[in-house]
């Protein structure tokens, strides 16, 4: 069964290419060029992870991933902010709002590659833990 990831990014060249390294390392990709669009393809799509920028024009990553918190079916799903922003202070937030991780742009594919892993195995490994105690997944 292939992963899904879905990259939220407004930088539509940076969008496509990720998602064609995504495409060729085995995973299912599509993008949204905005908040609003990312938010309806998480809904209808249910990816395995989100690759979300910080700065776009509608909403922010900051909203969007909010938005996707609190949804019981998308709450789980590992959010990965790839942003322009450096700053400390954006980073310590995403964190403490749940997201997997932060990482900055320009970005080195590899990295991209082994954190939305690492994110999808987590986030994988956490839902058998609840369904092995009995606990559905919601």
């Amino acid at each position: 069964m292939s992963r899904s990831v879905l990259i939220i990014d407004d930088e539509r060249d940076l969008s496509q290419a990720l998602a064609i390294r995504l495409r060729a390392a085995g995973y299912e990709a599509a993008t949204a060029d905005d908040g609003i669009t990312g938010i309806a393809a998480a809904f209808s799509q249910r990816p395995d992870a989100i690759v979300l920028d910080m700065r776009m024009p509608d909403l922010d990553g900051f909203e969007v991933q909010a938005r996707l918190k609190r949804d019981p079916q998308l709450s789980r799903v590992p959010v990965i902010f790839l942003s322009a922003n450096v700053q400390d202070t954006a980073r310590q937030t995403a964190l403490a709002a749940g997201a997997a991780a932060y990482l900055t742009k320009p970005y080195d594919a590899r990295e991209v590659l082994a954190v939305i892993a690492s994110a999808i195995d987590h986030a994988t490994a956490g839902s058998e833990h609840e369904r092995s105690d009995g606990h559905e997944k919601q």
